[in-house]
């Protein structure tokens, strides 16, 4: 009976791994623990341009993913957007290399994220400090690749 019990552990663990691991969900890992968010896509030039203006409201764990054909140094303003936001600015590995919170809605004073980013996951304003991300920590999500600090396929650890 103890082997089935853990024979299912495994595979709740390695069922909630690949789950995590999807197009619309972004996990970051820190020394805070974990916190996966829902989030939606922005790949194109007209969906990057477009963002989260006019959203009046996001659920708590939603955000929107930015994702760049190749590292570059991007920055990012508060035109049309209605609601604070956090912004994690992440390496191709997806290192979380800066992070600026609450970003005033409308504000146009352009925000920079620095050379090197890659994707850019903005989620409500002053969730990172409750949550506790910082700096360093890591984003896992599809995109990233296989030079991934976290990638998809890795395996949990056991």
């Amino acid at each position: 009976m103890k082997t089935v019990i853990l024979g299912l552990g495994l595979a709740f663990v390695a069922q909630t791994a690949a789950a995590a691991c999807a197009d619309d969900r972004v996990t970051i890992v820190g020394d805070w623990g974990q916190a996966g968010f829902t989030v939606d896509i922005a790949d194109t030039p007209a969906s990057r341009a477009q963002g989260l203006m006019f959203v009046e409201d996001m659920p708590r764990l939603s955000g929107m993913l930015f994702i760049y054909e190749e590292p570059q140094s991007v920055s990012f303003w508060m035109k049309n957007t209605l609601i604070p936001l956090d912004m994690l600015f992440a390496s191709p590995e997806g290192e979380i290399l800066h992070l600026h919170e609450n970003a005033i809605p409308g504000d146009l004073t352009p925000i920079p994220g620095g050379d090197g980013v890659q994707m850019v996951l903005e989620i409500n304003g002053g969730l990172s400090r409750r949550l506790g991300i910082a700096v360093g920590d890591v984003m896992q999500h599809p995109s990233f690749g296989a030079d991934a600090i976290l990638p998809c396929d890795e395996k949990p650890a056991l």
